[in-house]
């Protein structure tokens, strides 16, 4: 993060209560210690920061608790609320944290925030944690002061854990893990998976170009938080952990792959469909490493 004189900071967050930053000012050489930034906490803190257009060095933070962690009162209360908390000093201090939505019918976290193609508006990707529903989606055209009634996505973006970024030609790709309601059955489910399409596609609902299967994943749902980079020449970087090899401990896979690259994988399964899968035995998938 960048605060209003320029200074460039490396935030590090740790989750429950209290929730506590580590900032290194010289691109992570240095750290300072874990200290609480207020006292409140919540799961997965700070689950998505995207920078506000209020001014220079404004951040926007969200993450989610079900009264847990918030107040350390040690008991789940059956409610999740969403949190927003804002930061006018690059990072260094955050604000006590106001709810933008709470319910006990579906209980919506993990936000995935990006911003739409011409920067105007804020959209969110939301887990749905009671496995009820589909994920959600939530807007806002105002920097992140109000927002819209969550829906929910089409089945090609359920899941958890979404983080999204642009690829050169404009087109989204979202990393996450294919969690399907108890109701639906996918034969992707619990495994990571990527999704191409464009903004407008979430807006309007639809299901986008295509999806691919990234890995299996042999234990249950424990996997993915994935970390999502662009190269400067348009390779991403999706990197993640799970179970990727059955009967062993988890590890931690990188792939890269370029937008043309998951177009040609496309065409291995057929470009119809909100949700095919890249077989494990095609040839062409894209490069990875695991450490």
């Amino acid at each position: 993060m960048v605060d209003g004189d320029g200074k460039r900071r490396v935030v590090l967050f740790s989750g429950l209560f209290p929730v506590r930053s580590a900032i290194s000012e010289d691109d992570g050489e240095n750290w300072s210690e874990l200290t609480p930034i207020g006292e409140w906490g919540g799961i997965v803190t700070m689950s998505s920061v995207i920078e506000r257009k209020t001014g220079r060095g404004h951040y926007l933070a969200l993450f989610h608790d079900d009264g847990l962690y918030f107040a350390n009162s040690g008991r789940a209360n059956g409610v999740f609320t969403l949190y927003r908390s804002l930061s006018g000093d690059g990072g260094s201090t955050w604000s006590t944290p106001q709810p933008i939505h709470r319910s006990d019918v579906v209980h919506l976290c993990e936000p995935g925030a990006f911003r739409s193609p011409d920067g105007k508006q804020i959209a969110v990707l939301l887990r749905e944690n009671r496995r009820v529903k589909n994920s959600h989606v939530i807007f806002s055209d105002d920097e992140g002061e109000t927002w819209t009634q969550p829906r929910e996505v089409p089945d090609s973006l359920r899941g958890d854990r979404h983080v999204a970024k642009y690829g050169p030609d404009g087109r989204l790709f979202i990393s996450f893990r294919d969690a399907p309601p108890k109701h639906l059955s996918s034969p992707t489910a619990g495994d990571w998976v990527g999704w191409v399409g464009t903004y407008e596609d979430i807006v309007d609902g639809r299901d986008g170009q295509f999806r691919v299967r990234f890995e299996n994943n042999h234990h249950g749902w424990d996997c993915a938080y994935p970390g999502v980079e662009v190269l400067p020449n348009g390779t991403f970087v999706v990197t993640t952990y799970g179970h990727w090899t059955p009967q062993e401990h988890p590890d931690i896979l990188s792939v890269r792959f370029t937008m043309a690259e998951l177009d040609e994988l496309s065409k291995v399964d057929g470009t119809a469909g909100p949700a095919p899968s890249v077989p494990e035995e095609t040839p062409e998938r894209p490069s990875r490493s695991s450490n």
